[in-house]
């Protein structure tokens, strides 16, 4: 089939076709609706976003944790998407792939909410409260330092070392916690001190 068509038709065709996309781009039609309507609405819509640091590794990289559910109001927030936070200086954004996957970390059913305790002669671990597990640590770390506290050397100089125990701090905190850490721990007489940085 061969058509005719004149400049004039075109021109009346094209200003046609343009005047139809016009009108429906400003809302005049169904389609807009129906185009919206299939959208799938934005997961991350109406979340609290929260900044923290991977737990992982010694890096110590910067990630968002966005969460519904408002804890002001009463309700239980919980963590919908975890990414890299792209402000943090460390990682610009970009996450390894343990990063990416907290997530999972986080949701696991296996992970491990609150103390536990296997008391001696016991084959089962049981929940105790922050309060008893924090008085426990005191309590043998402090026995412990009584009984193995090496104020002097044999040569009568002051060591005030205690050899029994060792410390494992974490890595992935800021410097200022890092400082006060280190502190505490030394002012004890802690000499076995280390950081997850070279685990």
């Amino acid at each position: 089939m061969n058509v005719e068509l004149s400049r004039r038709g075109f021109l009346k065709a094209a200003g046609v076709g343009v005047a139809g996309t016009t009108i429906g781009a400003f809302g005049f039609a169904e389609l807009e609706a129906a185009h919206a309507a299939a959208i799938r609405p934005f997961k991350l819509a109406n979340t609290m976003e929260t900044r923290n640091t991977c737990p992982y590794c010694s890096v110590a990289c910067g990630i968002i944790m966005y969460s519904k559910g408002d804890l002001r109001k009463g309700e239980t927030a919980e963590i919908l998407h975890i990414e890299g936070d792209a402000d943090h200086p460390t990682n610009r954004g970009t996450l390894c792939p343990k990063g990416a996957a907290l997530k999972d970390f986080v949701k696991a059913e296996t992970r491990l909410k609150y103390p536990m305790i296997r008391k001696p002669g016991s084959d089962k671990f049981e929940r105790v409260s922050w309060d008893q597990a924090l008085d426990r640590i005191a309590r043998l770390m402090k026995d412990d330092r009584d009984a193995n506290f090496i104020a002097a050397n044999a040569a009568g100089v002051p060591v005030n070392r205690w050899t029994t125990v060792g410390f494992l701090a974490a890595s992935a905190t800021t410097n200022e916690t890092a400082y006060l850490t280190y502190k505490v721990v030394r002012s004890t007489g802690i000499v076995a001190f280390d950081n997850q940085a070279r685990v």
